[in-house]
């Protein structure tokens, strides 16, 4: 009796990572008397390897590092690549899976189809304009798209979902070729009874008898499929908008941005990725969700009109402010609460709170544009003034008249004249400690200011003018202005 024959390179490379993986306690050798390898993989692989990747997919922290677990999982499918016979990974890419791995699909059917929804559970739930996250997709959705992969993955569900009466007479069928009385029929139908039986007990034995099983084509996985099309729309849309915003804060900031001449957004946190997600990062994000696409079409087989169907929906559903509106919320006694809408907005970037300081604006953190030393000084003097004269402040700022207007000019707080409506969630208590009128000194700290006092004063060097005059022309020309805008700041505003 011969011997089996000698593994390709290939092969022992493939057995080689199973067993440094952790899935074969001992090395592969191919010896006279070993078992074939497809048996070996169902008996020491499969069921550890598959009851491992599950637990990962439902437990693994949604972060970048699943990406170790995500390469185990697509090298274990893909045992093609280890076979040694193509050397271009290009030309194995166009060419498609062989159709000798039907048998292997249909063996593990279920690390296939039922780690794909476990895939799917964990991208839609995931920051996709992180670049590292977007490759993960990248890398499924470019696996499963290899040619005649989804049709072996198909033809194995078939197989699944055969009756059942078909393995009843299993065990008292004789197999009969042509030449002992039987035809090709007949060996045909045998071919797909034994392919019946091999599926049903792979997902019977991996699941039990009484697993609810999914179809990977179903209606249902199909639409969550177009919801994670949906989903990486919406990210490639954020992407480029941070790409755009980026461009524009570059051009914007200038050597003047040190004297606090720059943006005046204080409390602007970056929308929607990490602070590596610029730049090249943004534009790689880009092109990985953009094949990603294209590639879920593939699988699928969705055309360009459900896409574009699909894009109109989206399309349909935001605006121009839609970055601007809240998540989903529902108002708590003690303010905001997100819904699980909300929080998928947030994670995948398409909707943000403002968020912005809520405490005492006079003790927020000491800016690079402020001088601490005057900072501390003003809220000195100014704390002095609010506390005696606090109730004062409250009557005249209550008046309706032309008086209380132009107190709640100088006095109001800036965040309540900008705009009334919420841009971050706050509780009731800090919102009412807020919006009481106190004078705030703390602008005349900042170096953009005394720049602008510092050019005052040269100015009125210049027309002749000693401090004391010039001192006197500045706080009536701040008076006036104030003026103005209270006469008619609302017109302006309509306007």
């Amino acid at each position: 009796m011969q011997g089996m024959p000698r593994r390709s390179g290939g092969q022992r490379h493939y057995y080689r990572f199973l067993w440094r993986s952790g899935c074969i306690t001992t090395p592969w050798r191919c010896t006279r008397s070993c078992s074939p390898p497809r048996v070996v993989v169902q008996r020491f692989v499969q069921q550890k390897l598959y009851v491992f990747l599950q637990h990962c997919f439902g437990h693994w922290p949604l972060d970048a590092s699943f990406r170790a677990v995500l390469e185990t999982w697509l090298s274990y499918i893909q045992p093609w690549r280890y076979t040694g016979e193509n050397t271009n990974p290009q030309t194995d890419q166009n060419k498609g899976v062989p159709e000798k791995w039907g048998l292997f699909v249909q063996e593990n059917l279920l690390m296939y189809t039922k780690l794909f929804q476990g895939f799917l559970n964990r991208v839609v739930r995931i920051d996709l304009v992180n670049v590292k996250n977007a490759l993960m997709v990248f890398r499924v959705a470019k696996v499963f798209a290899q040619p005649n992969l989804s049709e072996m993955i198909q033809k194995g569900e078939q197989l699944f979902l055969e009756p059942e009466h078909v393995l009843h007479h299993r065990q008292h069928r004789v197999f009969l070729t042509p030449s002992h009385g039987g035809s090709f029929l007949s060996a045909r139908q045998s071919v797909v009874t034994d392919g019946v039986f091999r599926v049903k007990s792979h997902v019977y034995g991996l699941e039990g008898q009484d697993c609810q099983y999914k179809q990977m084509f179903g209606t249902e996985l199909r639409g969550a499929v177009l919801k994670l099309i949906q989903i990486i729309a919406q990210a490639r849309q954020t992407a480029k908008r941070i790409s755009d915003h980026s461009a524009e804060v570059a051009a914007n900031n200038s050597f003047m941005s040190w004297f606090g001449m720059g943006s005046p957004d204080l409390n602007y946190t970056f929308n929607g990725g990490e602070v590596d997600d610029t730049g090249e990062c943004v534009k790689k994000t880009h092109e990985f969700l953009e094949r990603s696409l294209d590639y879920l079409c593939l699988i699928f087989r969705l055309n360009a009109g459900q896409l574009s169907q699909l894009m109109a929906t989206l399309g349909s559903g935001q605006d121009d402010g839609n970055s601007r509106q809240l998540p989903d919320c529902v108002q708590g006694e003690n303010g905001l609460i997100l819904t699980d809408l909300g929080r998928m907005q947030i994670i995948n970037g398409l909707r943000r709170f403002e968020i912005e300081y809520q405490g005492d604006p006079e003790l927020q953190p000491i800016r690079s544009y402020e001088n601490a030393v005057l900072v501390r000084l003003f809220f000195k003097i100014s704390s002095l003034v609010n506390e005696r004269f606090g109730g004062h402040m409250e009557v005249l700022c209550s008046r309706p008249d032309f008086l209380g207007r132009l107190g709640r000019h100088y006095l109001a707080s800036p965040e309540v004249m900008a705009d009334g409506r919420q841009r971050s969630p706050e509780t009731r208590r800090t919102a009412e400690r807020n919006r009481r009128p106190r004078l705030s000194l703390r602008t005349l700290a900042s170096y953009r200011t005394l720049l602008m006092l510092l050019f005052l004063y040269l100015f009125g060097v210049l027309f002749s003018f000693g401090p004391i005059s010039s001192t006197l022309l500045i706080l009536t020309g701040g008076f006036l202005y104030g003026l103005f805008i209270t006469l008619f700041g609302d017109k302006l505003k309509s306007q």
